[in-house]
């Protein structure tokens, strides 16, 4: 599955060691915020320490990230997981700005003009 959106929160990373295997691990955390009529919000995990320094994701970035949904049970109770595997920066488009109009200077005649020609007491009409 796939979400675009913007990284509102980076949560702190947590790291420990495996029991079975004794080897290390790292896992982050990361809120994803569409932008729908009504946005959504995504938590999302990064796992292996080799991931999170390879997507160096960062709060505030436009992102699109491919992802894994899986339930666990532990407990008689369940836990969804949402851990993605890809991350891509979102480009965002160029904004044209609108071009300045020229500046139209005002015409000696025009009473209204500043220090234009005609004196303050008359009226245009």
């Amino acid at each position: 599955m796939e979400l675009s959106g913007k990284i509102i929160a980076v949560l702190e990373k947590r790291v420990g060691v495996a029991k079975a295997t004794g080897n290390p691990w790292a896992v982050q955390s990361y809120v994803l915020e569409t932008h729908d009529q009504y946005p959504r919000k995504m938590c999302f995990d990064v796992f292996g320490e080799d991931k999170i320094t390879q997507f160096a994701i960062q709060a505030g970035e436009e992102v699109t990230v491919s992802f894994d949904i899986d339930a666990r049970e532990y407990q008689g109770r369940w836990y969804n997981s949402i851990r993605a595997w890809k991350v891509d920066r979102v480009q965002p488009e160029p904004q044209v700005a609108a071009p300045i109009p020229p500046e139209v200077p005002f015409p000696a005649s025009d009473p209204f003009a500043q220090g234009g020609g005609g004196s303050t007491d008359d009226l245009p009409f």
